[in-house]
């Protein structure tokens, strides 16, 4: 999405991606691979909130690049590419996994009862905790969903 939007790919570049991307992915998903491709959605205000906190602390300023530096004004841009490039990736081998991310905390946690719920591994069966996600925080992406960023 990053390449389109700031002009660093030719939109037939960009057109081959999105064209190639299944085709790949249904080449490791033949292969036994599982993959799981989580999209951390964040509302305009949440970005802005959180590149001032990082121009603002001198251990983050580091984060910040010349491309983060535009996106506020490319919003519209990215969520035209982005929606793009959902509804042209999302397969049922390889489906997006929308995950609510104005909550840090919740996002990494959610993300991770995702993943263990999905994968087989020894132990599963008799963990301790909850692995089943909240369905308000993390889930698929639906070609009908209107607004993605909330």
């Amino acid at each position: 999405v990053v390449e389109p939007v700031n002009g660093f790919c030719t939109k037939k570049e960009y057109q081959r991606f999105l064209q190639q991307v299944p085709e790949f992915e249904h080449m490791l998903y033949e292969d036994g691979v599982t993959i799981i491709k989580f999209w951390f959605s964040i509302s305009k205000e949440e970005q802005r909130n959180r590149f001032e906190a990082r121009r603002q602390n001198p251990l983050k300023q580091w984060k910040l690049s010349p491309v983060d530096e535009k996106a506020q004004e490319l919003w519209e841009s990215y969520t035209r590419y982005k929606e793009e490039m959902f509804s042209k990736t999302h397969t049922t081998f390889s489906p997006w996994i929308l995950v609510k991310a104005n909550d840090k905390q919740s996002a990494r946690l959610e993300s991770l009862r995702y993943m263990l719920n999905l994968l087989p591994y020894v132990g599963k069966d008799t963990a301790q905790v909850p692995l089943a996600h909240d369905p308000n925080v993390v889930t698929r992406f639906h070609r009908r969903m209107i607004e993605l960023d909330l």
